[in-house]
């Protein structure tokens, strides 16, 4: 899997999980301790994440670190 394929897959995991939750990229940001622009750029793939921040969207989502490798086609 190239880089760009995991970062997209990541993004939209993260943004179906946030919205399922109800929550804003504030909100979540907020609960990650991270700016809501940071949130953005991962939901947008433009961010590479480390497995700390991975871990810690997981916590905040309420799932398991492995939801955010899923692929949802």
């Amino acid at each position: 899997m190239k880089d760009e394929e995991l970062f997209d897959r990541i993004a939209l995991n993260v943004k179906v999980e946030r919205t399922k939750k109800r929550l804003t990229q504030a909100a979540l940001a907020e609960l990650i301790d991270v700016h809501e622009k940071y949130i953005g750029k991962i939901e947008n793939g433009k961010q590479n994440v480390t497995i700390k921040t991975l871990n810690k969207l997981a916590n905040a989502l309420n799932i398991d670190i492995c939801k955010l490798f899923e692929n949802q086609s």
